[in-house]
């Protein structure tokens, strides 16, 4: 911060980082055992969706080692 020592307008804002409060917040709630296993639900499913689109796009991405095969017409063939 700065060294200066001159009153600033909103000086209780420059001030902020300072304050403590004496208040401590409630602890947090306990998950449920129905939360922890929808939660695990939850996770298994998005898991096995990113795995079948993977499994599913497999094909498209892979690359054809040989070039596909084209016939040719019975017109070049009788020459």
């Amino acid at each position: 911060m700065s060294g200066r020592r001159e009153p600033v307008p909103f000086a209780f804002l420059a001030e902020a980082d300072r304050f403590r409060s004496n208040v401590t917040p409630p602890p947090p709630e306990r998950a449920s055992a129905g939360q922890i296993a929808g939660r695990w639900l939850l996770g298994l499913t998005v898991i096995a969706a990113l795995v079948g689109s993977l499994v599913i796009g497999m094909p498209a991405l892979s690359l054809d080692q040989a070039p596909p095969q084209t016939r040719q017409s019975q017109a070049t063939e009788h020459r």
